[in-house]
């Protein structure tokens, strides 16, 4: 496999489906070999893409809440590798973004989790991570939620930190209960 700097530099560079986005392509990942810890989320959204900067919005914001960590740590790509399912802002639909291209995943995703040698926690963050990554073990997001304790040290499944979210968040209080201080326990230990 070629190196990670090269994997990057390519995937930053795919025009792959080009032509299927309405703002052009923008790949945005960010991941060093010595990232401990990756984050698999959606795709960008709108200001993630006009800003260039991944989870740069009320989504982000949050996610860095459950995580406890500061925006200097979050993106730091030597302790925090970003990569989204689709790389490029999709476009919108009717209720929300258009779900991730599904090309992204398929061509870049081994090629660059081969590459970060430290990694210590993947947090997949979302139906369509978890879909990838853990659909096949478990009925319904929610499930691999809850099964938190098991999945860590090494995995944890997060539903998406989108407002439209809240209501899940409602409806599962052990969310922030019980979960999310685990969570913040691991991620101190790996960032330490």
């Amino acid at each position: 496999m070629p190196a990670l700097l090269q994997v990057l530099r390519e995937a930053r560079a795919c025009d792959v489906c080009a032509d299927r986005l309405p703002m052009g392509p923008r790949p945005l990942i960010a991941a060093t070999a010595a990232s401990r810890m990756m984050i698999i989320g959606q795709a960008p959204g709108r200001a993630a893409h006009e800003s260039g900067i991944p989870w740069h919005d009320r989504s982000g914001e949050r996610l860095r809440d459950w995580l406890g960590i500061t925006p200097a740590t979050f993106y730091n790509a030597a302790k925090v590798g970003l990569m989204p399912m689709g790389f490029c802002y999709p476009g919108a639909g009717k209720s929300g973004d258009l779900a991730p291209r599904p090309e992204c995943a398929p061509l870049w995703h081994d090629k660059i989790l081969f590459g970060l040698k430290q990694l210590k926690l993947t947090i997949y963050v979302g139906q369509y991570a978890f879909d990838r990554y853990l659909g096949s073990a478990y009925p319904a997001l929610t499930q691999a939620v809850l099964d938190f304790d098991t999945l860590l040290p090494t995995r944890v499944v997060l539903p998406h930190p989108s407002p439209r979210n809240n209501i899940w968040l409602r409806k599962n209080p052990w969310f922030e209960t019980q979960l999310l201080p685990e969570l913040r326990r691991r991620v101190k230990e790996i960032m330490a």
